[in-house]
């Protein structure tokens, strides 16, 4: 599949260990995810263009797409990939972008949603358990009274079959939501919203990892040093080692010398093109 060509209303690109990154911040995709919105409400009901998406991207995606080619592509189509990391935030600055500071999932999905409930967007939740997601519907709504929650999917876990995955994509539809938050982890969300992009024209999609479970309080977040300072996966390692010890132990240090050779010349990556 080709990678995707910027558009003139996206936040520049630059590549980092072959994956494009977003020098965007917090307001900026607030506001392109306002403009596409409107756009959309916009439109001529046949005239609605595919979805877009973010990623919000970590170490573990980057790495993840250089094991894996095919993953780059998914990261690479997207409209917008935010640092989520500091590692990748410093990767940024050291390329030029000395102002770069992080974009981190949980906190733009809060910005989002509080964009949504002042200026009428509906939101849809997909991704979790429904325990969870009850929780954190419930939750969202004593923060953001306004907020306009328009339906939750937990999705099997599972490959979802035709069948069901075209109920779902209809049941999103109908629900009328301009922006779809997709909280099932990287990079499993990153391909799902790559691969739904033509079967919900229109739509903002916005793969937000763990912040469902974060803002339904079923996880506990790392204390803000340890963020600022680039620990949280050794706050978040400790809080699941079974799930995440291959992930920080094995997959992520690959990141500092793949940096390192980028960074002396030695790893070269093309730079995103741009539709005028």
């Amino acid at each position: 599949m080709p990678e995707a060509v910027r558009g003139p209303d996206q936040p520049r690109k630059h590549p980092v260990v072959g994956v494009g990154i977003s020098m965007t911040s917090y307001s900026e995709v607030a506001q392109v995810c306002a403009r596409w919105i409107a756009d959309r409400r916009a439109a001529a009901p046949g005239a609605l263009r595919a979805a877009r998406y973010i990623c919000v991207t970590s170490v573990h995606g980057i790495v993840s797409a250089v094991l894996n080619r095919s993953l780059r592509p998914v990261f690479n189509g997207a409209d917008i990939a935010t640092p989520d990391g500091m590692p990748v935030v410093w990767a940024l600055r050291s390329f030029g972008a000395r102002q770069q500071q992080r974009v981190y999932g949980p906190d733009l999905m809060l910005a989002l949603c509080a964009q949504a409930a002042a200026r009428g967007h509906r939101i849809f939740l997909f991704g979790g358990r429904e325990e969870m997601l009850s929780a954190l519907c419930e939750r969202l709504k004593e923060r953001m009274p306004e907020l306009q929650i328009v339906g939750a999917y937990s999705p099997p876990f599972r490959p979802l079959t035709p069948d069901e995955d075209a109920r779902i994509v209809s049941r999103i539809l109908d629900s009328g939501a301009d922006l779809l938050f997709v909280g099932l982890s990287t990079p499993k969300q990153d391909r799902w919203m790559l691969a739904h992009r033509d079967k919900l024209p229109g739509l903002v999609m916005v793969g937000v990892g763990a912040a469902f479970d974060f803002h339904a309080g079923r996880v506990s977040q790392a204390p803000a040093w340890m963020r600022r300072a680039g620990l949280e996966w050794l706050f978040r390692l400790k809080e699941e080692p079974s799930r995440l010890w291959k992930r920080y132990l094995l997959v992520t240090p690959l990141f500092l010398p793949l940096w390192g050779l980028q960074l002396l010349g030695v790893l070269k990556y093309q730079k995103e093109p741009v539709r005028l």
